[in-house]
């Protein structure tokens, strides 16, 4: 059976998935666990100034956080792990309430790259935050989590497509919208439902980002129960690893050697050109604040930057054993065999020999395995946000990940080792020598 602490990372990781159906929630999964650990939450409209210890910064899906050392001299260099919270999925429209043929529907719009036929035929609830009215005409967030069998997007009988598994496209637009009742389209039924719910009066309900997801607990699988298999793996498995580096590298009996932090962007499976996504200033301008708070010039933010190293944490492919012609067949990274170091020439992954070195040299004093991950060349490489922040900062980047299967799917899998193996690698690269 599995050795006792990678399960015991793993129950915790599975814990986490199970309370974290949305970005926001896993927002506030995070928060949680670093408010636990003695971090604070800093706003932008307080003064910064002498901030010291754990400090994270939230806005809606996406979370910065870091500790600073005391008597830690303003252009310490950062040691970053880079992440994201959102997963691909079924997000709600605007106006939602639609049917045909006497069922009552909800209209929902794709996000990020689903495999569609992953999400047929599943029970599925609903989450996200309502904006609600607030006082002198500043709206409140209120998150709301619906972990009941609300809604269907059902299949097409085999018997009315006999084509079915020749692998016909789903038409996007129109077979998607699930069903809830029978009946008439009833205006306002979603946000009446989903208000009462958050305890909420509907009138009050000026906005929503609400999304769709199974409801089907995560669990283990294998006849050894070696593997992992949950909703939103991609990327809540590197979030996870990331607030147990961090917590792991302020709370330790040595004081890191540098400034540990977490970025948790959103909207990275849609190009994260958001105000919270990777493309944005966010990071850049919460870290330079850091420095100037703690009366660091400049100079100070260059020195910090010009040291600085990012570890950019995303799922990545296991070698799958149906399709091995997919992958290069030099590089089948298989589950628990240790995280990947993914390396794309073009610079989808912004990996390069010093990345390597650093990242690898991490494992060998952690005593974690790793494996080598590159695309087969006669395929698109995907990409994650490690090219934007070594853009964005000009810092040193490694892109890594956990390996596993059915990558967007609504039910991921990945072995039980890996997660605790990142996390492990992760808190060295944080703490420092």
């Amino acid at each position: 059976m599995t050795p006792a602490p990678h399960r015991s990372h793993t129950d915790d990781l599975l814990s986490f998935i199970a309370a974290s159906p949305s970005p926001y929630h896993v927002v506030a999964s995070a928060a949680q666990r670093l408010e636990k650990a003695g971090f604070r939450e800093l706003r932008g409209t307080d003064d910064w100034t002498g901030s010291t210890g754990g400090l994270f910064v939230s806005r809606a899906g996406a979370l910065i956080a870091w500790y600073v050392p005391e008597d830690a001299p303003a252009h310490t260099p950062f040691r970053i792990v880079g992440t994201h919270t959102d997963s691909p999925n079924l997000r709600i429209k605007p106006a939602p309430d639609t049917g045909t043929s006497g069922w009552r529907q909800i209209g929902v719009e794709i996000y990020g790259g689903v495999p569609l036929n992953t999400w047929l035929d599943r029970d599925l609830g609903i989450s996200g935050r309502l904006a609600l009215r607030g006082p002198n005409g500043v709206p409140r967030n209120r998150l709301v989590q619906l972990d009941e069998p609300l809604l269907r997007v059902p299949q097409l009988a085999i018997h009315l497509d006999r084509s079915v598994n020749e692998g016909v496209a789903l038409d996007r637009q129109r077979h998607i919208a699930p069903i809830w009742a029978l009946g008439d389209p009833q205006e306002g039924e979603l946000l009446r439902r989903v208000a009462a719910a958050a305890g909420e009066d509907p009138a009050d309900v000026l906005g929503w980002d609400l999304m769709l997801h199974d409801i089907q607990p995560p669990g283990y699988l294998g006849v050894d129960r070696e593997f992992v298999v949950a909703s939103r793996l991609d990327n809540q498995v590197s979030v996870h690893a990331g607030v147990t580096a961090l917590v792991d590298a302020a709370t330790g009996a040595t004081q890191p050697g540098f400034i540990p932090v977490l970025a948790a962007f959103d909207h990275e499976e849609v190009g994260s050109g958001s105000e919270t996504g990777a493309q944005s200033p966010l990071l850049e301008r919460i870290l330079s604040r850091s420095v100037s708070a703690r009366g660091g010039s400049d100079e100070d933010w260059s020195r910090a930057l010009a040291g600085a190293f990012c570890v950019s944490a995303d799922m990545a492919h296991a070698v799958h054993p149906n399709y091995s012609e997919r992958h290069d067949p030099d590089h089948r990274p298989l589950p628990n065999g240790g995280p990947t170091v993914k390396v794309n020439v073009n610079q989808r992954y912004a990996t390069d020999s010093t990345g390597i070195a650093m990242f690898t040299a991490a494992a060998e004093r952690t005593g974690a395995p790793w494996q080598p991950f590159v695309s087969n060349n006669a395929m698109p490489c995907g990409t994650s946000i490690g090219p934007l922040t070594a853009a964005r900062l000009g810092v040193t980047t490694v892109d890594v990940g956990v390996p596993g299967l059915s990558m967007h799917s609504a039910r991921e899998l990945c072995g039980v080792r890996d997660p605790g193996y990142l996390a492990a690698i992760l808190t060295t690269i944080m703490v420092g020598d």
